[in-house]
């Protein structure tokens, strides 16, 4: 169970950063990561996908990211709901 915990706060993180690291390309005007990467991540850790963008102010102006990463959150926490109660 520790395991698990950590594997999904680190991935969590990982999202998190990944957000973070492609803001600061965004602002130098470098190599950026793909939205489809972002994306990815986003729908594997959607509460590190919500907090970077929350927390770099990125992707708040993309349709996708402002409707899709939320949506991830909902089906994450439904998936849960319906673990606990037996029923998945």
């Amino acid at each position: 169970m520790q395991n698990a915990a950590f594997a999904i706060i680190a991935v969590n993180l990982l999202t998190m950063l990944f957000l973070g690291l492609d803001k600061w390309k965004a602002v130098k005007r470098n190599w950026r990561i793909s939205e489809q990467y972002l994306l990815f991540f986003s729908f594997i850790a959607p509460v590190g996908g919500l907090v970077g963008i929350v927390l770099f102010n990125h992707k708040t102006k993309k349709k996708k990211f402002r409707y899709l990463v939320p949506l991830f959150l909902i089906i994450h926490i439904a998936i849960f709901v319906l673990m606990f109660l037996g029923r998945l």
